[in-house]
C-alpha cells in the first residue's frame, strides 16, 4: 500500500494540478512576465502581495522573523512563497508568510513565487493544511485550524484526518482541547502547560478542578505523569461521593459499625450497599497498583 502524501490529498492535488496554476494559461492581460510553464517559480515585486486572510496562525516570533531575515540577506529565499492572483499586479499569499514577512524585514523588493489560481474555500484549505503540517504551530493553533476545516468546508473528522493524513484519534485530541477554559488554552500557547498535561485535564470534567491543577503544573513543574496520577486521584474521589450519595441511609447500627472499621484497617473509605432483600456489595477502592496490593496483603492473600 502506497503512503499518503505529507501534505494531504487537498494540498498536494491543488499544487500538482495544471487547471489551478494560473502561469499555465495565455492571457493576454497578462504581463510577459508572468507567462510561465507549470511548476516554473515567477518573481513578484513584494507590495503586489497581500497576506492571507485565511492564515492560521496568529502569533509570529519576532526574534524567529529577524533570525529569518538575516538568512534571507545572506542567502534568498531557498523555498519560494505560493500566491494567488486577485487581478492585474495583485496577489495575495496562499502559504510562506513567515518568508514573506521575515523579506519585508530583509529589505527585499521582490521574492520568488509559486502563482496558483483557487477560489476562497479551496484557498482555506490549501492553507490550513500547509500551515498544520508545520512544526512549530502551536496545539491551540493546529486545532483551530482542524475546527475550521470542519467548520467551512463542511468535513467530518474521519474526512478532515485523511486529508491532513493524521488517525482520527490524533484529530480528535486536538479538538478536545478547545473545550478547556480559555485560561489553559492560553497557557498552551506560551508553553507554560504541554499536550500530554492538556490532554490528561481534559478528563476532569468540572473546570475548577481543571484550573487547580493547572495553576498547579505551572507553580510546581509538574510532569505529565504527575498531572495523570492527580487526575486519577479526582475521579476516584468523584466516585466515592456519587457511591456515598447513592448509599442507602437505612443502613443498621451494626452494618455502619463493620463499615467504619474496615475502612480503618484498610485505609481506604470502605462502601457497604445493600437492598431491601439483604442482600449487597462491599465496595473497597484503590488507587494504584501499589495501594490494591497493599490492601491485598491487609486482607491476607
Amino acid at each position: 500500500m502506497s503512503k499518503k502524501p505529507a501534505l494531504g490529498r487537498g494540498l498536494g492535488a491543488l499544487l500538482q494540478n495544471a487547471d489551478t496554476d494560473i502561469t499555465s494559461k495565455s492571457r493576454l492581460d497578462l504581463p510577459e512576465s508572468n507567462n510561465h510553464v507549470v511548476g516554473s517559480v515567477s518573481t513578484i515585486p513584494v507590495v503586489q502581495i497581500e497576506a492571507n486572510p485565511f492564515q492560521p496562525r496568529t502569533q509570529f516570533e519576532k526574534e524567529a522573523l529577524l533570525e529569518l531575515s538575516e538568512s534571507i540577506k545572506e542567502h534568498g529565499i531557498i523555498q519560494p512563497v505560493t500566491v494567488r492572483k486577485l487581478g492585474y499586479d495583485k496577489y495575495q499569499l496562499i502559504s510562506g508568510e513567515r518568508r514573506f514577512r521575515a523579506s519585508q524585514i530583509a529589505g527585499l523588493t521582490e521574492i520568488p513565487a509559486f502563482i496558483r489560481i483557487a477560489n476562497d474555500q479551496e484557498m482555506l484549505e490549501m492553507a490550513l493544511v500547509e500551515n498544520i503540517q508545520r512544526q512549530d504551530l502551536d496545539a491551540i493553533e493546529v486545532a483551530f485550524s482542524y475546527q475550521k476545516l470542519i467548520e467551512e468546508c463542511n468535513l467530518t473528522q474521519e474526512q478532515l484526518s485523511e486529508k491532513v493524513s493524521k488517525k482520527r484519534s490524533t484529530v480528535a485530541n486536538y479538538l478536545r482541547l478547545l473545550k478547556l477554559p480559555v485560561e489553559i488554552q492560553l497557557a498552551i500557547r506560551t508553553k507554560e502547560i504541554s499536550m500530554g498535561h492538556a490532554r490528561a485535564l481534559i478528563n476532569i470534567t468540572e473546570e475548577k478542578k481543571q484550573l487547580q491543577i493547572a495553576k498547579r503544573i505551572i507553580q510546581e513543574g509538574l510532569s505529565v505523569r504527575q498531572v495523570e496520577e492527580l487526575v486519577k486521584d479526582e475521579k476516584v474521589k468523584d466516585v466515592e461521593k456519587k457511591s456515598t450519595s447513592k448509599a442507602p441511609s437505612t443502613l443498621s447500627f451494626t452494618n455502619q459499625k463493620i463499615m467504619e472499621d474496615l475502612s480503618n484497617i484498610l485505609q481506604t473509605k470502605v462502601q457497604i450497599q445493600k437492598n431491601k432483600e439483604g442482600k449487597g456489595k462491599l465496595i473497597i477502592p484503590f488507587t494504584t497498583e501499589d495501594d490494591l496490593e497493599r490492601i491485598a496483603e491487609l486482607l491476607g492473600f
